[in-house]
């Protein structure tokens, strides 16, 4: 009786177990942008890496061009794209897919790594990031952009934001750091360069100091940041970052004849900016810089940067994105936008052989689902901090997730894997299975900008029954319930979040047809303006007890 009483303990709680477990079959995105442009023949939209794909660095090798970006505290980061013709952009990898690279705990969403620079040199990809919390600056390469990438080379300075200029058989790296003198005001940072030797890993040689502060000394410049080098008819070019990236932002540029200086600034500075533009223009794109410049085999000049397109008053959810321009070469200096000149959301497609439209499109209006065929996620889904050991399990056509740290704590990893919303009008929904085993439990959708941030919409248990819920964190480190209704647990469920600039709607349908939750949810706290940092919402599955 005793055997017979335990096996029957132990199939229920397995069969307890198993119904807790959050299944997911489907997640359904579709995306439009705010702003309605009609392409002619011949042209390409801004941007052309819509959403959270901020701080883009190109490189060409080739006829192929890659582009990276930053990531913060996502995992796996610094997504790598392909393209052949600058505008169709293809994700190939992310260079910090495993563990052992890098390690996120107790990070929050904005930290980690930023302003990842891509190059290349005798057959290896580099790409000099920064992760302060981590350890500083470092290096990772790989023979293949798609990976695997190596584990970092830590380098021994401070500051962020390297990048490697190349020259014959050496190198140099350029970043900001800590000026010579004692900073004279918040924001006071310089540029400084150092040779690299890539053979052996290490710096070699003296520092030099090439650019104090920024453009004009004398106006107290903010956070010179960003630094790329070049060289062109005889001169070397520094293109840096200025102002901050918020609507102050703006791009730079500097020359010398020799590496190491002195650089002069272009009377004509910024080469790039959206801040001297009417604050209440309809459709604006602000906060552009951080560019970073490529020559096309044709040997045209073209430019990479960020910029944001807010839905209303400086607000955007969707994170920086990377937009493209062209560069003109003018009296020996680099023009990529005339001073209060809009950035265009159409313009003249680059001289080059058309590349093929990516099965996952990047820009302008498009859709896509993910029926989780397979045994891993696409590339493309990411979490919050590095998890120490696998959350989550794809087979047979299923996400499962088992259930993680909660979101705030920032010594775990959040049961929560998510795609970046990447249009402020939005619909993402997802179709799963879920028993909650306890009241409290519950698993769904979660739109998450940081751990204080975020909202999620689920199914959970309240007094032993199954209910569809609604909960808002805004900037706090609870949660507030917002709406319940109750389900059918024993019938799927499918979420649907509705999107339109700073407000949601959330439907469900539970074996009949679809409801409507609660909508018109003012949802501008998960905008970066409330939210703070450099990121984007991120929306996806996710399970917590």
């Amino acid at each position: 009786m005793i055997a017979r009483i335990a096996v029957l303990c132990g199939a229920l709680m397995a069969g307890s177990a198993a119904a807790q477990v959050a299944k997911f079959t489907q997640f359904r995105y579709d995306g439009r942008t705010q702003e309605r442009v009609t392409l002619t023949r011949g042209h390409y939209r801004n941007p052309v890496v819509a959403g959270y794909y901020p701080d883009p660095s190109v490189t060409r090798v080739g006829d192929d061009y890659y582009l990276v970006n930053s990531s913060f505290a996502h995992f796996p980061g610094i997504p790598v794209f392909r393209s052949k013709d600058l505008v169709n952009w293809a994700q190939i990898g992310n260079a910090i897919d495993r563990p052992d690279q890098l390690d996120f705990t107790g990070r929050r969403a904005s930290q980690g790594v930023f302003a990842p620079d891509i190059s290349y040199h005798a057959g290896t990809f580099y790409i000099a990031n920064t992760c302060v919390e981590c350890g500083g600056n470092f290096i990772v390469t790989a023979r293949d952009p798609a990976g695997p990438w190596s584990r970092p080379i830590w380098l021994p300075f401070e500051g962020i934001d390297p990048s490697i200029y190349w020259e014959g058989g050496r190198a140099w790296i350029v970043n900001n750091r800590a000026p010579a003198e004692p900073p004279r005001y918040d924001g006071h940072r310089a540029i400084w360069v150092q040779e690299y030797d890539w053979r052996a890993g290490r710096m070699v040689g003296e520092s030099t100091q090439l650019i104090d502060g920024g453009v004009d000394p004398a106006t107290k410049p903010v956070w010179i940041e960003g630094p790329h080098l070049l060289k062109k008819d005889g001169w070397y070019y520094l293109t840096a970052a200025e102002g901050g990236t918020e609507d102050q932002h703006s791009q730079v540029v500097f020359r010398a004849r020799s590496l190491r200086g002195p650089f002069v600034p272009f009377a004509g500075n910024p080469i790039l900016t959206q801040r001297d533009l009417p604050a209440g223009r309809a459709q604006p794109v602000s906060s552009a810089g951080h560019a970073k410049l490529v020559q096309t085999q044709a040997g045209d000049w073209w430019a990479t940067f960020l910029a944001t397109r807010p839905y209303e008053d400086g607000r955007y959810s969707i994170g920086r994105e990377t937009f493209l321009l062209p560069v003109t070469w003018r009296d020996g200096w680099p023009h990529i936008l005339p001073r209060g000149a809009r950035i265009p959301f159409a313009a003249a497609r680059p001289r080059l052989p058309r590349g093929a439209t990516p099965t996952l499109p990047t820009s302008g209006d498009f859709g896509y689902l993910d029926a989780f065929a397979g045994d891993t996620l696409a590339m493309q889904w990411i979490g919050l901090r590095t998890p120490k050991q696998p959350f989550h399990h794809v087979a047979n056509g299923a996400l499962t997730l088992q259930p993680g740290a909660r979101f705030g704590d920032l010594n775990g990893v959040p049961s929560f894997v998510g795609r970046r919303q990447q249009h402020h009008v939005a619909t993402v929904a997802v179709t799963m299975r879920y028993v909650p085993g306890r009241d409290g439990a519950r698993a769904g959708l979660a739109a998450v900008q940081n751990d204080r941030s975020l909202l999620l919409f689920g199914v959970t248990q309240q007094r032993g029954k199954p209910v569809v819920a609604l909960w808002t964190r805004t900037g706090a480190d609870e949660d507030t319930l917002v709406a319940t209704a109750p389900i059918d647990q024993a019938r799927v469920v499918t979420l649907t979040i509705r999107a339109n600039g700073g407000t949601m709607a959330f439907d469900y349908a539970n074996g009949g047809a679809k409801r409507t939750l609660r909508a018109g949810v003012d949802v501008r706290f998960l905008s970066t303006k409330a939210a703070g940092g450099f990121v984007g919402t991120v929306i996806g599955p996710f399970d917590e007890r």
